[in-house]
């Protein structure tokens, strides 16, 4: 996993936002070949010709170095591959295409979701092949990075090779890292996130309150952190970039989906009807974490802020004491 005198070859499956804006800063570097490995023929040709993402940075000129392509034969010969496609897609493409994949070749996930029911990614990753895991998480907004604003992200992985790679690769970049062997606990933080961004944009919806924001923030963060032990992660965990760090931008900025989700409930746009066809990713964890506390007879008291939007989604819930509820739990 060491850069040698060939470039390396990095790879990123998948040619979203994400994708695209890392992947923009790491071709500036000539000591590194950058390929967005996509499924669909008009941003190929757009990111090779053009040097335009037209579907997500349309305004942005991409470094000529970057490329794209729809060819998985190319992960032949990744020295690096970078997942960014939906969670939920994840294990059905390795699946297909594991073969194709050097088993040497560390694979960092970046998408934040479960990949079968309860299991997370880098462990369904593991059953499936023998490479090296890691995963990069952390409060970045995708327009920022291709801005070239500072941003952080925490790397996690098993083995500290991971570490010293990708300290390489994004060194003398606006791309700032903090280091964990925690691989669990980081990316049960990026999922948690989402979840209590909604409860932020509810309570944000019906009070804009310095003093009541900041008590919730702070019920939120200790309900993650116990979370994560819980699930066997490190407590310590929520306070890298991947914890803190990411929950922050994803539950006050309104650039953040989850956070809008929120708000929007808290006004009352919202209805059982509406909720059976909400897709966002907090919306999802929410059902698959309160599942799991139940089967650990965990849910109510020890944690009411989950307990309490699970019900918001699965009952006929008045949205005007969820504030009160909370409070009083």
């Amino acid at each position: 996993m060491e850069k040698t005198t060939h470039k390396s070859n990095i790879i990123f499956i998948g040619s979203g936002a994400i994708a695209t804006a890392l992947g923009n800063i790491l071709a500036a570097d000539e000591d590194m070949d950058v390929c967005l490995l996509s499924i669909e023929q008009d941003v190929v040709d757009d990111i090779n010709q053009n040097h335009i993402n037209f579907r997500h940075f349309p305004a942005t000129q991409l470094h000529p170095y970057l490329s794209a392509s729809m060819d998985v034969n190319i992960l032949k010969n990744a020295d690096l591959i970078f997942l960014a496609i939906p969670s939920t897609t994840i294990v059905n493409y390795l699946k297909t295409n594991k073969d194709l994949i050097p088993s040497s070749t560390p694979i960092i996930n970046l998408a934040k979701g479960f990949g079968n029911d309860f299991q997370l990614i880098p462990d369904c990753i593991s059953e499936l092949m023998p490479n090296p895991v890691g995963c990069l998480k952390g409060p970045s907004f995708a327009r920022e990075i291709i801005n070239r604003q500072p941003t952080a992200f925490t790397i996690a992985a098993t083995d500290p090779k991971i570490h010293d790679f990708l300290q390489d690769i994004f060194s003398g970049t606006t791309i700032h890292l903090d280091y964990s062997n925690d691989l669990h606990g980081v990316e049960y933080a990026s999922i948690l996130k989402n979840i209590y961004a909604i409860i932020i944009g509810i309570v944000d919806a019906n009070f804009d309150s310095p003093n009541l924001r900041s008590l919730v923030l702070s019920k939120a963060i200790n309900e993650m952190r116990q979370l994560i032990k819980t699930f066997g992660g490190q407590e310590e965990t929520i306070f890298k970039y991947c914890g803190f760090g990411d929950f922050s931008l994803t539950a006050l900025n309104d650039l953040s989906r989850n956070r809008t989700l929120g708000l929007l409930i808290g006004k009352g746009f919202f209805s059982q009807d509406i909720s059976k066809k909400v897709v966002l990713e907090g919306r999802i964890a929410v059902q698959v974490f309160y599942e799991e506390l139940e089967k650990r007879q965990l849910t109510g008291l020890n944690y009411p802020l989950m307990t309490e939007l699970y019900m918001v989604f699965n009952t006929d819930y008045d949205i005007g004491k969820f504030v009160n509820n909370i409070l009083n739990d």
